[in-house]
């Protein structure tokens, strides 16, 4: 596999070796001493799958506590893929890394514990698949408005679909310093 690091340290996108032929193809979407090796590390203990359709757009997301590593990948369609370091004292706060991940490239990224993440829908429909290294606690769910300014990111769809709270969420320099994850 090829593992490329992106301007995030410790966000990484990953490119696993695909084996195909003519009756499809094989793809080892996660292996703990390879993934661990190119730091990838953590336990995992849930995997979630997401259905969207194109202009959906999820996110900015992450809890604290309880802060999840994510391993995101796509299995239909294609989405383009953000993270956004929110780490307290991080020398990379506030800045975006993103990634377009779709079942024609095969590619995951990387998300750890510590930033949030967020993606939107580019074809006509996504299946988009979660491995996270701690559970879904909806009392340390947190958000960051899609759209803040300060943060800037080029997201490749103008017009989108938003949940209610994520219509809502706050704005990065507004979020309480206790309720982001310390670098």
């Amino acid at each position: 596999m090829k593992v490329i690091e992106t301007t995030l340290p410790g966000v990484v996108i990953v490119e696993p070796k695909v084996f195909g032929d003519s009756r499809g193809f094989f793809q080892e979407t996660w292996q703990k001493e390879r993934y661990e090796k190119f730091g990838i590390k953590g336990t995992f203990v849930q995997d979630n799958l997401s259905f969207s359709t194109r202009g959906v757009l999820r996110g900015l997301h992450y809890q604290n506590p309880n802060a999840q590593g994510k391993l995101v990948s796509v299995i239909q369609g294609e989405v383009f893929d953000v993270a956004v370091d929110i780490r307290a004292g991080s020398p990379t706060f506030g800045q975006w890394e993103g990634v377009h991940l779709s079942d024609e490239n095969h590619r995951q990224l990387w998300v750890p514990a510590g930033f949030a993440h967020g993606f939107c829908v580019l074809s006509d429909t996504a299946y988009f698949m979660y491995k996270c290294t701690d559970v879904y606690n909806p009392l340390t769910e947190r958000g960051i408005l899609w759209n803040d300014p300060d943060i800037g990111i080029a997201w490749p769809l103008q017009e989108v679909i938003l949940s209610d709270k994520d219509k809502v969420y706050p704005r990065l320099k507004e979020v309480e310093s206790e309720k982001l994850p310390v670098y």
